[in-house]
């Protein structure tokens, strides 16, 4: 069991990115919403992107080098298109899902008394968006690669068992009965549907990051090869989907048919399941679903603290084609101070710049999709690794779905 578990790595790693909005606000906000007729949308875009997140690690072990790598080897454009595409997002990301994590710590640890220096006041929320990312900054840099992956195995299982541990004290003190009947939302709700099937379980562009994070493990630990790290893929996208049903689970068992109007806020909804969770089964309860909820944020937030400085480090080396040893915390330093810049001073237009993450990953997802199976069944494959027949048909549906997923998201907006 210990040796299966030390061989684990950039699945969790995955798993830590994936698990985060999508799960504690989106699967909750869609079982509270609508119960467990949702479910099937859960599942339908889990099995959809199967193939495209698969290829990341499957592309990295086959070939010896990253999915960036490949698509520089399609064409230059295509690579500085990823390069501005990722540009345009990670600030906004990285920024969002550290002021849900600080705003969960400070609801379960406590706030800071507000700060002065000069002429800026940092009020709690502040402090612990500043702290949070110091501590991933800390761990990165001093930790690298080895300590995130020890971090991240203590992380997905704390956070699964916590979940788990949530469900069940759920179901077992829910009274009414349980309905299974599935449904599609009126046209009213259709926009909330895109969201949670868009950003479940996460924007397809983290395949990169996990090709990087296979080859990474691969340097640490020779006996990683492409077996291994299928296996790893696999635990990792099962404990997405778990724990994305788990989420669901608990909006529907605690707060479906409630009455409450939920806050449309991430950060707010965040606190509000704790509160509500803690009124419905006890004051007992409020450590169970406060820990599964800050793990989750906080596995998201270092997880891309730490991958978007990885595969923008490894893309810029390719567009200029020079090896730079200190890319990586070049770029962890520009992160670090652009989502403090953006906190800071542009917190009135988060709102508007999460949107437009938002649209520019929805709208990608094909691009990705078509990019990763191209890579798939190039020459640079060997005909042993190549997707079988039955992953070429789902690798052909899943993009026409996310195509035809665009068109239905465009004629909404």
């Amino acid at each position: 069991m210990l040796s299966r578990l030390k061989k684990l790595g950039p699945g969790l790693l995955f798993a830590g990115a994936a698990i985060g909005v999508s799960h504690l606000v989106q699967s909750t906000r869609a079982g509270a919403n609508f119960g467990f007729g949702l479910l099937w949308a859960l599942l339908l875009v889990n099995l959809f992107k199967y193939p495209f997140f698969q290829f990341g690690p499957r592309y990295a072990m086959a070939t010896g080098e990253s999915l960036i790598d490949g698509y520089k080897r399609l064409g230059k454009g295509v690579l500085i298109a990823y390069f501005l595409l990722t540009f345009a997002t990670m600030f906004t990301i990285q920024t969002a899902v550290t002021i849900v994590t600080a705003s969960l710590a400070s609801n379960l640890i406590g706030d800071f008394n507000p700060v002065t220096i000069g002429s800026l006041t940092l009020s709690s929320l502040q402090i612990w968006t500043v702290l949070i990312l110091a501590i991933c900054s800390t761990i990165l840099i001093l930790g690298k690669y080895k300590l995130l992956d020890v971090l991240m195995k203590v992380i997905i299982i704390t956070l699964t068992i916590s979940t788990v541990a949530a469900v069940f004290t759920a179901s077992v003190k829910h009274q009414q009965p349980i309905s299974f009947l599935q449904i599609f939302p009126e046209e009213s709700s259709w926009v909330f549907l895109i969201a949670f099937m868009g950003w479940m379980p996460a924007p397809l562009d983290i395949s990169t990051w996990h090709s990087l994070w296979a080859l990474e493990k691969n340097k640490k630990d020779k006996r990683f090869k492409i077996k291994s790290a299928l296996f790893d893929f696999n635990i990792g996208y099962i404990a997405t989907i778990i724990l994305g049903i788990g989420f669901l689970s608990l909006g529907a068992l605690v707060m479906f048919n409630t009455g409450e109007t939920l806050s449309t806020n991430a950060s707010g909804f965040s606190e509000q399941l704790i509160s509500m969770y803690t009124f419905s089964l006890g004051d007992w309860a409020y450590i169970i679903i406060g820990v599964a909820a800050f793990t989750t944020m906080f596995s998201t937030t270092l997880t891309t603290f730490d991958a978007s400085p990885r595969v923008m480090g490894r893309t810029t080396e390719l567009m200029f084609n020079k090896i730079k040893k200190d890319s990586y915390h070049y770029w962890l330093f520009i992160l670090f101070a652009g989502t403090i810049l953006i906190f800071f001073f542009l917190s009135a237009e988060l709102g508007n710049l999460v949107k437009v993450a938002t649209v520019l990953s929805f709208l990608t997802a094909p691009f990705y999709a078509i990019l990763n199976y191209k890579l798939m069944c190039s020459i640079k494959v060997s005909e042993e690794w190549k997707p079988s027949k039955s992953m070429h048909i789902l690798s052909i549906l899943g993009i026409i779905f996310l195509i035809s997923f665009d068109i239905w998201y465009l004629t909404i907006l």
